[in-house]
């Protein structure tokens, strides 16, 4: 009972701090950070709590007596908090707390989806550490890549705002378009880096990565890390910005979403393995 009220509370904080977010991008557009009782580190900090009670409900649901619970909920919960929690402390030096108004509310309903349906899928206690640290190289790639995925929508919802002379509303409270596309690239550096990290960490430690349970999830990665990859060559050597960047991204997402969601997805709920 007790975690059922932590992760109620989760949720609520969850999705007051993006409806915080959202009224200070959509309505406050003349106020600066300082004013008012809800002040961005304030409203970080709302959100920094429930990524707390969060990470207790992730607790009790991962770590069971037989081992490690990574059923595809508690998976997508784990990616949730990831998220929330890189967003959050990125926001704290960087102009992407916008980014929280999206992921924020979703990241309550991974909490939901949870609590409800907590799965079994359980790894052995005894399974090589090794094991444990590629699936959190995974894990760490692909919400990293998540974000970045909402940070190019973003770009595309400014950069047609102001193609099309519109640069009023909410897109005035964003950060100039440079800003947003070269936080988005510092994303995907960062995101590509940990994706190699996993793909290198699996085929050191995992038996057989192209295993029949494994090979739609190894092939698919490797498929969204050439798609990065070709996106940061791209933008060095020909300095591909703008539409371009934001079709690789999404493109890349996409391909990394069908891996790491779209097998689980399949495998546990469709197949029920």
């Amino acid at each position: 009972m007790t975690q059922i009220i932590i992760g109620f509370f989760a949720i609520v904080l969850y999705a007051l701090t993006g409806l915080l977010l959202a009224r200070r991008l959509f309505h406050d557009r003349t106020k600066t950070y300082s004013d008012g009782p809800f002040t961005k580190p304030r409203i970080i900090a709302i959100g920094l709590f429930a990524v707390l009670l969060h990470a207790i409900v992730l607790y009790h649901t991962l770590f069971v007596p037989a081992g490690l619970n990574i059923g595809f909920f508690n998976a997508l919960s784990l990616i949730g908090w990831l998220i929330a929690l890189l967003l959050l402390l990125a926001a704290l030096s960087n102009p992407v707390e916008s980014l929280g108004v999206f992921l924020l509310p979703l990241v309550g309903i991974a909490v939901a989806l949870e609590m409800l349906f907590p799965g079994d899928h359980t790894l052995d206690i005894a399974q090589a550490l090794e094991l444990k640290l590629h699936i959190m190289l995974s894990v760490l790639a692909y919400s990293l890549l998540s974000i970045a995925a909402v940070q190019a929508i973003l770009l595309a919802i400014q950069d047609s705002h102001l193609r099309n002379k519109r640069p009023g509303g909410f897109i005035r409270t964003l950060p100039p378009l440079q800003t947003m596309e070269a936080l988005l690239f510092q994303m995907i550096g960062l995101g590509l880096a940990l994706l190699s990290l996993s793909l290198l960490s699996g085929s050191l430690y995992l038996d057989d990565m192209f295993a029949q349970h494994l090979v739609h999830k190894t092939i698919l990665s490797i498929i969204a890390w050439v798609v990065f990859a070709t996106l940061l060559w791209g933008r060095w050597r020909f300095g591909w910005r703008g539409r371009t960047a934001i079709r690789w991204t999404l493109s890349g997402f996409f391909v990394l979403l069908l891996a790491y969601i779209g097998s689980k997805l399949i495998t546990e709920l469709v197949l029920g393995r």
